[in-house]
């Protein structure tokens, strides 16, 4: 034992999570992680394949990967296009995302000469697993696995499977003991948050109502995305848990489509006025909410009337952030047998929809200059700045020489920008 390995995670919030257990079930195991690749002598990647170009980005890293290093490859990427990872990788073993202890089973194998290739989609690691955690200030808690959803873009579904939400305690317990060990920002998370306990005949208010009252010490909660088809079914009381003040005023909703045809097409099973609806009515209640929603350019079926529309949608209910991905048709999808439209189109759409949200953005931020309030230090940012967040999850930006992180700072916004805001410390 005592061999040195190396973990690199890409993607989604899970995934980084997933990765600190991958670590700490290692190291405790005996291993030693370190966080040089030349240096170790087995490297897992946990791969991340949610669009081409991210697929294409992960198989470019693991082709130049040294042929003296022993590679497994975890995450989303050998669910979703295995007979590319073989065609092209080589790779001595693979295990499916989410492979918490199974991993150290993966790698003796993999010393032994061995080359597993184990493809499960129904892995649900305990959430009392050792970690290697990165951030001393924030704590991932993924508090379910896959979804139950049937979305004809998305290939993350035949990774990550049908829906596996955590023990209610369990989450309880870790919320507890992260908080006690000092950390100040809880992220709960999952592929669709707001589906959480639909298997175990809970909901996702009684979790955090329950988290709410019985962790205490000062903290944040952070929730992560929600598709608005779910959040219909637990509108009012999720409003109702927004007020709390240790609940970030940041809300995750993917409407993906301004237009109703391209959201049946997509096998989205929402209007644009039910995203509308779940919206304004959460700002009447939080009314400095920040918004964060996707949208998908180019999808097959999508005439320039119907992205127009998109573009109104925009317009109209003013997210702070919009996170654009132009179509790419995904293996094994509904969407991959659909008629596409030209790529030229699909980039033209997607810089016209770039402009008018980084405007929109700027246009949202720049309510904020001269608000004063508290920030907490989360991250280090670029020449001696850090980057803290207020109530809103507004990201706030301030310089100084000393280390700050996971400091609560009165600061006041002096600087708007469509990305960030940049304070002074008073």
């Amino acid at each position: 034992m005592g061999r040195k390995v190396y973990v690199k995670s890409f993607g989604c919030s899970t995934n980084l999570a997933d990765g600190e257990v991958i670590a700490g079930c290692l190291k405790h195991a005996g291993y030693e992680i370190t966080q040089n690749p030349s240096e170790a002598e087995i490297l897992i990647y946990n791969t991340c394949a949610v669009k081409s170009p991210t697929e294409d980005k992960m198989v470019n890293i693991l082709k130049k990967i040294p042929e003296n290093k022993k590679l497994v490859v975890t995450g989303c990427l050998p669910l979703i296009n295995l007979e590319r990872l073989q065609k092209e990788v080589r790779f001595n073993g693979v295990i499916g995302p989410s492979p918490g202890s199974e991993i150290v089973n993966i790698v003796r194998r993999v010393e032994n000469g061995e080359k597993p290739l184990v493809l499960r989609n129904d892995l649900k690691p305990s959430l009392s697993l050792p970690r290697v955690t990165v951030s001393p200030v924030s704590r991932i808690i993924p508090i379910a696995y896959g979804c139950l959803g049937a979305c004809s873009f998305c290939c993350v579904r035949f990774a990550r499977g049908k829906l596996r939400s955590q023990p209610m305690d369990e989450i309880l317990e870790q919320v507890k003991k992260a908080v006690k060990g000092g950390v100040k920002e809880i992220w709960l998370t999952a592929q669709d948050l707001a589906v959480y306990g639909k298997d175990l005949g809970l909901t996702l208010p009684v979790l955090l109502n329950k988290v709410l009252k019985e962790v205490k010490g000062d903290f944040f909660v952070r929730l992560g995305m929600m598709n608005p088809h779910n959040v219909l079914e637990i509108l009012d009381e999720l409003i109702e848990v927004y007020k709390n003040d240790k609940i970030f005023k940041f809300l995750h909703l993917p409407v993906q489509s301004g237009d109703d045809e391209v959201l049946g097409l997509m096998n989205r099973f929402y209007t644009v006025e039910d995203f509308k609806r779940i919206v304004f009515s959460i700002r009447k209640e939080i009314p400095r909410l920040t918004l964060a929603t996707d949208m998908i350019c180019g999808f097959p079926g999508e005439t320039e009337e119907a992205f127009r529309r998109s573009l109104r949608l925009i317009e109209e209910v003013k997210p702070d952030i919009v996170n654009i991905s132009k179509f790419y048709p995904r293996p094994r999808t509904p969407a991959e047998r659909m008629k596409q439209l030209p790529s030229w189109e699909v980039k033209n759409r997607s810089r016209r929809m770039t402009e008018t949200a980084l405007k929109v953005s700027l246009e949202r931020n720049l309510s904020w200059v001269s608000w004063e309030g508290e920030i907490l230090v989360d991250e280090m940012g670029l020449n001696k700045s850090w980057v803290g967040r207020n109530f809103a999850y507004k990201p706030i930006v301030v310089k100084d020489e000393e280390s700050l992180l996971g400091k609560f700072l009165k600061v006041k916004v002096k600087k708007a920008f469509s990305n960030y805001l940049e304070a002074e410390v008073i």
